[in-house]
């Protein structure tokens, strides 16, 4: 299989210190510290690039799936919004939200509410944070007219 790489370089303190985090391809590289995580700093932070990981994953995951069901979408807009609490064991990602619309054609509500709770828990990225006590879905169906 696939094999992806990430790498984070942090110097000095935990709250003073700072770091940069770099994805293996190149396309991103971007500096991360106390601020940027834990308060409201410039930056970015683990939990943001989990958000866009997991917004990414199942986006392909419903894509995957309308297309199995003979579905289509014209797009597919997810958000991801990682809560991070305090918990006896430290922080915490404690809540992962995810919020997607979806313009498809001639797909039912019911239907696409199934398959979109279907690739939510299909996701690899969702699999992979079984340990987040909460991923919730919020799905929005727009009819898409065919031939667009």
């Amino acid at each position: 299989m696939t094999i992806r790489e990430a790498s984070a370089k942090w110097q000095g303190t935990l709250k003073e210190g700072s770091g940069r985090l770099r994805l293996g391809s190149g396309v991103f590289e971007g500096a991360y510290s106390f601020p940027s995580r834990f308060e409201n700093g410039p930056g970015t932070n683990p939990e943001e690039l989990i958000a866009a990981a997991h917004a990414g994953c199942f986006s392909m995951a419903l894509s995957a799936i309308l297309g199995g069901a003979g579905h289509v979408a014209r797009i597919i807009h997810t958000i991801a919004k990682v809560h991070l609490g305090a918990t006896a064991a430290g922080p915490t990602i404690t809540r992962i939200e995810l919020e997607t619309e979806v313009e498809v054609a001639g797909l039912a509500e019911d239907e696409f509410e199934r398959l979109a709770q279907s690739a939510k828990a299909g996701c690899l990225v969702s699999r992979a944070l079984a340990g987040v006590s909460q991923i919730t879905l919020k799905a929005t169906l727009v009819e898409a007219t065919k031939g667009q």
